[in-house]
């Protein structure tokens, strides 16, 4: 067993909408039939009791890899479903694809997996139990916590897109200039002036004194000595509590002794150098949760305590409560631990107890006098039983302090009383509340308080996304998502734009280089700047980690070409091609999202069938059988009419004349024709005013800077001069038709190829050139791919071996060489066609040779 590669599909892929982990492994002959190993699954299922059964006809080492991974993350608790195992082309490959909820934990688990499957072939031993542990001990810290974890769920279910920005709690939700983001229960709304006010717990106590809320009265100690004098002044009992701590660190209630106070004084100082006393308050310890300006939640919360049995100790009563599977370690669980630290400890000696008194049977003892859940302490939710006036009090406390999310601590007998009428008040303000006690309490009511806080960042119905298309195929796609990008443009929206030639933010380049992949999509998505965003999303990218976003308004598939790519990753055949690049198409937005698609192309065609969405069609045969039938439904096509594009649906049609558009020259450059198409169809499914489209296509101009390597033509000692990046012989066969149109006295051409293409592709690419002109230059590309020097040109010149047209062939080592050459041999109305590789080079070498004349 051999592991070729192992991938993280992050966003919607081949195999399925799930983030995923996907393997490919080599099995030996044995490997490849676990039933032909001896004891094999005896032994593995000794070491891994747990593992579920095997389907039927799944019996190769791939499929138990596949179930073993699978099952060791259920059982660390992430919550996945999905998992599948297929063969490769090649003999005894496979490919492994496992969900995982956490990427970390999923690699763990497959690497976990490998070793079981080693363990069990060569009867060795394997620690479930530590590899079990590792996995659930890494999910929980990299997981999302309650809090977070269900405000990112509110989000979700509202159909708003996340983020998670970090291994952390900061998390984005939305896109571009919708986007917003929360760390924790915080929200990038929450002010750091509000926060730093409610830290220090002294001057939170006097504006809110200044505003009338009831507060307890109390001041800042210097020392012990003073902490007592305090006391003094206020009148016992007293709460000592640090100024700037949280979650209840520090804080002593209900001193009524200088011993007391004082003890109290050194616990608090541990915490912060500034302490505070001030006078207690008895009665219930209550949290409400404040959002907006509402009150969502209110619970109220018990410190942590044991029921006596007359028999156990206080230390074995508590370690009894900690079974509870509903308590963990710090906020990942419901409930928190008890913990019988310091604090616990001095309480219990209050009562004359210690940890090894044993409780007279149902003798209650508190253990803390503080009831925060991060020390142990239960919750129970009184919502529905606040007084009005007690929630207006609260409500304003938040306004007082700037806080749009925050936890209110009130101290009063009941809550459904007002505070001025029981002698109650509000002795601390928190920002970024746990959300623990509100989602799972003890007792009572959940409430979503998640749902909650989402509803207060965003306006009802606001899904904080933008329009997001989509251009793939194997032709056509960066021209096709610029003049889509320029239309947009035109609609007065910030666009960013990814494609083989960079990252555009506003017509700004802030990346250079082929950017058609996942990361510059999720960048695009990332930026603040961006109110639409074009995507150009390529077969590479789609394959190595899946889109880099969870679904598109608008998906445009080109066109499918045979000789583009196949070969690799497994994709051998057309076929194979179109299952990739139709990923686009299935991850449609449900019911209002669109494909544009060529009719003219059977297999793009075919993706209808996959689209969850509407369709338009695109073809320049108006009696295209497929088009035609999508129009007798009343569904929008898109066609040519006497040298117009014709955009026809139910309730009419639109006509823009070709001559119009800079992009077709005049309706004679029948790929561009079918670019503009394209660009017209996605900007339909927008939307879009025909004003707004029939502006930007006509504003078009396709240049070194608009369009970089797609017929990008020059007037070079008046010959013409084409550059172009077509790389695979369907693109070229689309040049040498769009050449036919323009008058030529002689025609040659400057090409190269990527060594990574099949043999027969390109061979091919000469075949069609061979034909078409009269000259050939062949250059060795600066980079080969993995092929020797000269492996290229020897196919390349293989392919003109039955040319019908071409008299000359000509062989140059290096791209700016062989333009030079080119170049300087071009007379009077010829025409060249320049096949770059090194597209920016070679064109800023092309415009100084034509500036220079």
């Amino acid at each position: 067993m051999k592991v070729l590669r192992i991938r993280a599909l992050r966003g919607p892929n081949l195999w399925s909408k799930h983030t995923s982990i996907e393997a490919t492994i080599f099995c030996t002959e044995a490997e490849n039939n676990i039933n032909t190993v001896s004891g094999f699954e005896t032994r593995l299922r000794k070491r891994f009791p747990e593992l579920s059964l095997f389907q039927q006809g799944e019996t190769s080492i791939a499929h138990v890899l596949q179930q073993i991974t699978f099952d060791l993350q259920k059982l660390a608790g992430c919550p996945i479903i999905f998992s599948q195992t297929a063969p490769a082309p090649d003999p005894h490959t496979y490919r492994i694809v496992v969900e995982y909820s956490e990427e970390k934990v999923g690699r763990l688990a497959f690497e976990s997996a490998q070793e079981l499957c080693l363990a069990a072939l060569n009867d060795t031993a394997f620690d479930l139990a530590t590899i079990l542990g590792r996995l659930r001990e890494l999910n929980e810290d990299i997981r999302l916590g309650p809090s977070t974890g269900a405000i990112v769920q509110a989000a979700i279910a509202r159909g708003i897109p996340i983020r998670r920005l970090t291994e952390g709690s900061l998390v984005q939700f939305g896109w571009g200039s919708k986007q917003r983001r929360i760390q924790a229960s915080e929200s990038d709304r929450t002010s750091a002036v509000a926060e730093s006010i409610v830290q220090d717990k002294d001057l939170t106590k006097t504006l809110l004194h200044a505003a009338g809320i009831p507060v307890p009265l109390g001041r800042e100690v210097d020392d012990a000595d003073d902490a007592w004098h305090a006391a003094c002044e206020i009148g016992v009992p007293v709460v000592v509590k640090p100024q700037d701590s949280n979650q209840g660190k520090g804080v002593t209630v209900n001193l009524a002794t200088e011993e007391q106070v004082k003890s109290a004084y050194k616990i608090a100082r541990e915490y912060s150098r500034s302490v505070l006393v001030e006078r207690y308050i008895p009665g219930h310890d209550y949290r409400m949760l404040v959002v907006g300006n509402k009150l969502v939640a209110a619970a109220r919360r018990e410190p942590p305590q044991v029921i006596g049995d007359g028999k156990q100790t206080i230390r074995q009563l508590v370690q009894q409560i900690n079974l509870d599977p509903k308590r963990g370690e710090g906020h990942v669980s419901s409930l928190t631990k008890i913990q019988l630290d310091e604090i616990s400890l001095s309480h219990l000696a209050t009562q004359d107890l210690t940890a090894e008194s044993i409780p007279a049977q149902n003798t209650k003892v508190i253990l803390r006098n503080n009831a925060n859940l991060s020390t142990g302490g239960t919750a129970t939710d009184v919502t529905d039983d606040v007084h009005p006036e007690l929630a207006e009090r609260v409500i304003a406390a938040a306004q007082v302090v700037g806080l749009d999310i925050c936890g209110i601590d009130v101290v009063c007998s009941s809550v459904t009383q007002s505070l001025e009428d029981q002698g109650g008040g509000i002795i601390e303000i928190n920002a970024a509340p746990g959300l623990r006690m509100h989602l799972q309490p003890s007792y009572g009511k959940s409430r979503d308080v998640g749902e909650a806080i989402i509803d207060n960042m965003f306006y009802p119905g606001d899904d904080a996304r933008i329009p997001v298309v989509s251009v793939t195929g194997t032709n056509g796609k960066t021209t096709t998502a610029r003049l889509i990008a320029s239309v947009l443009g035109n609609d007065d929206k910030r666009v960013g734009l990814a494609c083989t030639d960079g990252v555009y933010i506003d017509d700004q380049c802030i990346d250079t280089g082929d950017c058609s992949g996942p990361v510059s999509a999720r960048n695009i998505l990332f930026h603040p700047d961006v109110d639409a965003a074009v995507l150009e999303t390529a077969r590479g990218g789609l394959l190595r980690e899946g889109l880099g976003f969870d679904r598109n308004d608008v998906a445009v598939v080109t066109n499918i070409g045979m000789g583009d790519h196949l070969g690799m990753g497994y994709v051998n055949t057309a076929e194979e091609l179109a299952a990739v690049k139709r990923i686009v198409v299935q991850n449609v937005t449900p019911g209002t999202g669109y494909a544009v698609l060529n009719a003219a192309d059977p297999l793009v065609a075919s993706m209808a069938d996959h689209c969850p969405g509407a369709v338009i069609f695109f073809a320049l045969d108006k009696h295209n059988p497929v088009l035609a039938l999508h129009r007798s439904q009343h569904q929008r096509v898109i066609y040519i009419d006497n040298n117009f594009i014709v955009a026809s649906a139910e309730d009419g049609e639109h006509r823009i004349p070709l001559k119009e558009i800079p992009l077709t020259k005049n309706g004679s450059i029948t790929f561009q024709i079918e670019n503009a198409m394209a660009a017209v169809g996605a900007c339909w499914a927008l939307g879009l005013d025909w004003s707004v489209i029939q502006k930007g296509l006509t504003g078009f101009v396709n240049n070194t800077q608009t369009a970089p390597g797609r017929f990008n033509l020059f007037n070079y000692r008046n010959a013409t001069l084409i550059a172009d990046y077509g790389h695979n012989p369907d693109a070229i066969q689309a040049l040498v038709s769009a050449i036919d149109n323009i008058p030529s006295k002689k025609r040659s051409v400057v090409i190269s190829a990527a060594g990574d293409r099949r043999d027969e592709d390109i061979r091919q690419q000469t075949r069609i050139l061979g034909d078409a002109f009269d000259e050939v230059v062949l250059y060795q590309d600066k980079c080969q791919r993995g092929r020797a020097d000269g492996e290229v040109l020897t196919l390349l010149r293989e392919g003109l071996g039955n040319a019908k047209r071409t008299q000359k062939v000509s062989e140059i080592v290096g791209e700016a060489i062989a333009i030079d050459a080119a170049l300087s041999n071009l007379e009077d109305g010829e025409l060249c066609l320049i096949l770059v590789d090194q597209v920016e080079q070679s064109l800023g070498q092309i415009n100084n040779r034509v500036a220079l004349g």
